[in-house]
């Protein structure tokens, strides 16, 4: 018997961790830790660099992949970057108990429509899929007036940027940042300059 993942709880989301992706999170955050001696409430700190790795790598994940890898797991954690060391902090610009900044927008990658939902599920620190069970309910249970709410959040949260060299956008997520970059160009949310110079990549 081969073990094939392992699941892990990060703050407030479950994800499927392959063995090595495993490996690699047990030592990032046992050094996390270790820099963290003498900090005077280092569990609130680790639980948020564990939901801000959970956050990268769900954002990471492509449409229909359950079990995180290397492959989403290293850059998470090239991006979040170490803990700063209790004596480093004054030095640092970044407050230390906030791992990444928390900006309400829409996130095209690994979207289904348009990215709202993992935005808000990346903002509020809440797990997407859980988040996009419930709007489903409230679908049904508002007989179709949760579109027009989805519809208003398409228009007013702004997109986070695509990562350079990233993965292509799905044919669908694609259109709708196409559209709503162009939409809010026009209504005078967003200045012209704001507008993705070139289209987004999709498969």
């Amino acid at each position: 018997m081969q073990r094939i993942s392992t699941t892990v709880r990060l703050n407030r989301s479950v994800l499927q961790i392959d063995d090595a992706a495993t490996v690699r999170l047990e030592k990032y955050l046992a050094e996390s830790a270790s820099l963290l001696e003498g900090d005077p409430d280092p569990q609130e700190i680790l639980s948020d660099l564990e939901q801000a790795v959970a956050d990268q790598c769900t954002r990471r994940m492509r449409a229909g992949q359950s079990v995180v890898t290397l492959a989403e797991l290293e850059p998470a954690l090239e991006e979040i970057g170490s803990v700063q060391a209790p004596g480093n902090w004054a030095a640092s610009p970044q407050p230390p108990h906030e791992a990444t900044p928390r900006v309400l927008q829409q996130v095209s990658e690994g979207a289904v429509i348009s990215g709202v939902c993992l935005g808000l599920a990346q903002y509020f620190r809440l797990d997407v899929t859980l988040l996009r069970v419930i709007s489903v309910l409230l679908l049904l249970g508002t007989g179709g007036a949760m579109v027009l709410v989805y519809l208003g959040l398409m228009l007013l949260m702004p997109y986070a940027p695509q990562e350079l060299g990233g993965r292509p956008l799905r044919w669908l997520p694609a259109k709708c940042r196409a559209f709503m970059e162009f939409l809010r160009v026009k209504l005078g949310v967003d200045r012209p300059g704001k507008m993705a110079a070139t289209p987004p990549r999709f498969q």
